[in-house]
């Protein structure tokens, strides 16, 4: 019975007692249902509801003014992101994420939707996956990207009727907001550059990978990690279970949906191939073709983002692969001496797992040509120490 119920139960029943008795009955009743109250099992709101209830809200992305997806490059990651760095050895060094950057679309749009189109199309479940227990965190990650497109970037993109239309593809999604799992997925890889790998965190306190579109891993099989913990995906990297795996998932279990973050990792590429380069396939002992000069070596930068969903709590790890050829760093200042430095002073198993041994004999001599050509145009002096390269450029 509830307080003002009672209060109406002693109402009916009082009108003929004396005023004295009426109050000494008003303070029997009120405790009375005071104790009654008390012993009642309390109802406690279930963890999610309490978190979207509480949590700040992250803000709407700010339009991109003025984008020309013909001229448009991402951040220069090299410098945004830690993604190269000395002393180089294994660190999540991941930073707090602005909205603006959770997606960058940028002149090789097109080309890497396609890309992805016909992987997809070729490899289907080895790059296309979700498990019953993602299919929701699938669903909700695309109402995530058909919300962010069109207010980021209105001039490529619009909003429909529980969808959205691609203006740069012609592609219309209209009532795509009940789509989950893969059906979801599908729709969101022709959207973006980005992979997105998927995580949830499971009853033994563990991460576990339980889905995702990853058309451009580039050197792994994405389709063998599906199901897998972080420990189980990460046992072939160098130093990562031993000095990084408990910083990392406690990292991902604590972070909130408003608390987004990015980072960097880097690989030296021969090939455009974003789903499997070359190079990936090269056996132990065996090096990047002799025609192939140093100078067209490719740069590849993964930048990655780390968002969490708000309702399903799902992990959302995008992926999005950007490439330069090593002679556009001609003209960054320590640069070419920085990425020398690490490849001849980094721990040597690192540097075997990045592949280091196919390809740096050509090219470190490269890139010192490129460090004494930087001295000899004054943009250096040749003395400065290459951890402070990112002081360098005003």
């Amino acid at each position: 019975m509830s307080l003002s119920q009672a209060l109406q139960a002693f109402d009916r029943d009082s009108v003929l007692l004396h005023p004295v008795l009426v109050s000494a009955a008003l303070i029997a009743v009120i405790a009375a249902w005071a104790l009654h109250s008390s012993r009642r099992p309390s109802v406690k709101a279930s963890p999610s509801a309490a978190v979207a209830t509480t949590l700040p809200k992250l803000p709407d992305p700010e339009p991109y003014v003025g984008f020309d997806l013909k001229t448009a490059t991402t951040r220069n990651h090299v410098y945004v992101n830690k993604c190269i760095r000395y002393p180089y050895f294994q660190t999540m060094a991941h930073q707090p994420m602005e909205i603006n950057n959770w997606i960058e679309i940028d002149k090789d749009y097109l080309r890497d939707v396609n890309m992805k189109k016909a992987v997809i199309a070729e490899h289907k479940e080895r790059v296309l996956n979700s498990l019953p227990e993602n299919d929701d965190a699938a669903g909700e990650l695309l109402e995530t990207l058909v919300d962010y497109l069109p207010k980021r970037y209105p001039m490529l993109f619009e909003t429909l009727p529980g969808g959205i239309w691609n203006k740069v593809t012609d592609e219309k999604w209209p009532n795509v907001d009940k789509l989950q799992g893969v059906e979801a997925l599908k729709v969101a890889s022709t959207l973006v550059q980005d992979d997105f790998l998927m995580g949830k965190e499971r009853a033994d306190g563990h991460v576990y990978f339980t889905g995702g579109i990853v058309a451009h891993p580039g050197f792994y099989d994405f389709g063998a990690k599906i199901n897998k913990s972080l420990f189980d995906i990460h046992t072939v990297v160098p130093q990562f279970n031993e000095k990084m795996l408990k910083s990392v998932e406690r990292t991902l279990k604590r972070f909130e949906a408003h608390q987004p973050f990015e980072r960097s990792s880097w690989e030296m590429v021969d090939d455009y191939n974003l789903y499997h380069h070359h190079i990936a396939g090269l056996k132990e002992g065996e090096t990047l073709p002799a025609w192939l000069e140093p100078k067209d070596y490719l740069f590849r930068t993964d930048h990655q983002t780390f968002r969490k969903l708000p309702r399903s709590r799902g992990i959302i790890f995008g992926v999005h692969p950007i490439l330069k050829r090593l002679e556009e760093f001609a003209d960054s200042p320590m640069v070419p001496a920085l990425l020398a430095t690490v490849h001849e002073k980094s721990d040597e198993d690192l540097m075997k797992y990045k592949l280091a041994p196919m390809y740096q004999d050509k090219m470190l001599p490269y890139l010192k040509q490129l460090h004494q050509s930087q001295i000899d145009r004054g943009l250096i002096v040749g003395d400065e120490l290459v951890e402070d390269f990112r002081d360098l450029v005003k």
